[in-house]
C-alpha cells in the first residue's frame, strides 16, 4: 500500500516509493530504497522536498499520533496544496528545450553539475557495495544533462571541465554524458539513442569504483603493474554493471569498449573499427576528449583546442567521421581554447557566433610581441576586430590559469 507522507514523519525502516520533486531538489539517485542509514535520514531531511511516497507493505508504517483532532483544510491550505502538483507539471518538454544564451544556462547548468556529482558518487558508493542500481533511476539526471546541452550546448560542457583533481573520478561520468548527447544530436541519432548514448556516457567509468583509490588517484606516474589493475576497470564496470541488474545493451558497450581504438591496439578485447559500435566509437572519443582537458592527478589540463588538434593527429585511435562530428559539435574553437590573433595577442575564445564557427568572441590578455599581460579586451572576430591564425597554450608563454577570463563571461 502506498501512502503519501511528509518529510517530518519520515523514520528508519520505511521504503521509499517515491521522492516527490524534482531530482536536484535531493541529494539521492536512487527513487525506491529502505531507509536504514541515519545519514540518508538526515540527508533527506535537509534537503528541498516537501514529501516523499511510502510503501508500507515493504516498510514501515508512520508513526500514530496520539490525540489527533479531525478538521477541515483551511482556504490557505488547500490553495497551498493545488499549487503543489501544478507547478512541475507546468514545465513542460517543450519549455525546457527552448534554446538559451550561454550566460542564461550557464546557471542553471552550475546546478545540474553539483547534483550531478552527488548523484554520481552515491552511485559508486553503492556499486563498491555491491548493492543493485537501476538505469530508469538515473534517467532523470541524464535528460535534464540532456536538456542543458540543447538549450546551449557549450554552457555544461564548458563548466564541467572545472572538476577539482578529486571529483574527477564522479565529474569525469557527467561530463562524457553531456558530450555523448551533444555527439548524439550531432550525428542525429534519434531521441531514444541520444538518451541510450547519454547513459552510457554517465555510466561507462563505474569499474573505478572497484579500482584501489590509492591508484585511482596516484599523483605520479603509474608501475607497469598499477596500469594493468587500472586497464581491468572497462571488464570489471561491465561485470559490476550486469551484477546490478543494469541490462541496457549500449551502456554495457561502451563501459566495456570505451578504450578500444579503431587500429585494433585499444583494450580489453583489441576490438577493430569494424567490430566497434558507433556508441563505442563515440565513448572513445568523448572520454579521451574530456581526460585531457582536466586537470589530473598526475598532469595538466589541455586546453580545448590544441586537445582537439593533437587528437586528430592520433592515427588509428578514432573513428575519422566520427572524430568530425564530435568537432563539429563543440565548435572548431571550443570555449577556454586559448589562440593565437593575427596582432600577435594572445586570446581565450569566451563565446561561439552561430555565424562563423572560425570567428568566435575573444578575450584577448597577453602580448606575445613585448611579453607582457595586457588590459582584457573582448573582441567579437565576426566583425573583423582580429584574426586567429592558430591555436596555442597559455603555459608556453609563461602565462598563469585563465579560467577566470572566460567563466565570468
Amino acid at each position: 500500500m502506498l501512502k503519501t507522507i511528509a518529510i517530518k514523519e519520515v523514520r528508519l525502516g520505511m521504503y521509499i516509493q517515491e521522492l516527490k520533486g524534482p531530482w536536484m531538489d535531493h541529494p539521492f539517485w536512487r527513487t525506491k530504497f529502505v531507509l536504514n542509514d541515519p545519514v540518508d535520514l538526515q540527508k533527506l531531511r535537509a534537503s528541498h522536498l516537501q514529501q516523499v511516497v511510502i510503501d508500507i507493505s515493504q516498510g514501515l508504517d508512520v508513526l500514530p499520533e496520539p490525540d489527533v483532532v479531525e478538521r477541515q483544510l483551511t482556504d490557505k491550505e488547500m490553495a497551498m496544496l493545488e499549487l503543489d502538483g501544478p507547478v512541475v507539471a507546468e514545465n513542460t518538454s517543450a519549455e525546457k528545450l527552448k534554446s538559451t544564451t550561454l550566460e542564461a544556462e550557464r546557471e542553471q547548468a552550475a546546478k545540474i553539475i553539483a547534483s550531478s556529482r552527488r548523484a554520481i558518487e552515491s552511485m559508486f558508493k553503492d556499486l563498491r557495495m555491491g548493492k543493485a542500481i537501476e538505469a530508469e533511476a538515473v534517467m532523470p539526471l541524464v535528460e535534464e544533462i540532456s536538456a542543458s546541452v540543447t538549450r546551449n550546448v557549450h554552457a555544461l560542457i564548458s563548466l564541467v571541465r572545472l572538476k577539482t583533481v578529486d571529483d574527477y573520478t564522479y565529474m569525469h561520468s557527467v561530463a562524457v554524458c553531456a558530450l555523448m548527447t551533444a555527439l548524439g544530436k550531432e550525428l542525429k541519432l534519434s531521441e531514444t539513442e541520444v538518451k541510450q548514448a547519454g547513459l552510457a556516457g554517465l555510466m561507462h567509468d563505474m569499474g573505478k569504483a572497484g579500482i584501489p583509490l590509492q591508484i585511482l588517484n596516484k599523483p605520479g606516474s603509474l608501475t607497469d603493474n598499477e596500469f594493468d589493475v587500472i586497464r581491468q576497470h572497462p571488464q570489471l564496470g561491465h561485470d559490476m554493471l550486469v551484477k546490478a541488474n543494469i541490462s541496457d545493451s549500449v551502456t554495457l558497450d561502451v563501459c566495456l569498449h570505451h578504450h578500444e581504438k579503431v587500429d585494433g591496439s585499444g583494450y580489453p578485447e583489441h576490438l577493430s573499427g569494424e567490430q566497434m559500435t558507433i556508441f563505442a566509437k563515440m565513448g572513445a572519443i568523448c572520454d579521451v576528449y574530456d581526460a585531457v582537458t582536466s586537470t589530473r592527478a598526475y598532469k595538466p589540463a589541455w586546453e580545448p583546442g590544441m586537445a582537439l588538434k593533437r587528437m586528430a593527429s592520433w592515427s588509428g585511435h578514432f573513428d575519422a567521421e566520427v572524430f568530425k562530428a564530435f568537432v563539429k559539435s563543440l565548435g572548431i574553437y571550443p570555449i577556454g581554447t586559448v589562440v593565437m590573433l593575427k596582432s600577435g595577442r594572445l586570446a581565450v575564445v569566451v563565446k561561439q557566433t552561430p555565424d562563423s564557427l572560425l570567428k568566435p568572441v575573444v578575450k584577448a590578455f597577453f602580448s606575445t610581441k613585448s611579453k607582457i599581460h595586457i588590459p582584457v579586451e573582448e573582441l567579437d572576430l565576426s566583425k573583423g576586430m582580429d584574426e586567429i591564425i592558430g591555436n596555442d597554450s597559455a603555459t608556453t608563454w609563461g602565462v598563469g590559469n585563465i579560467d577566470h577570463l572566460w567563466t565570468n563571461h
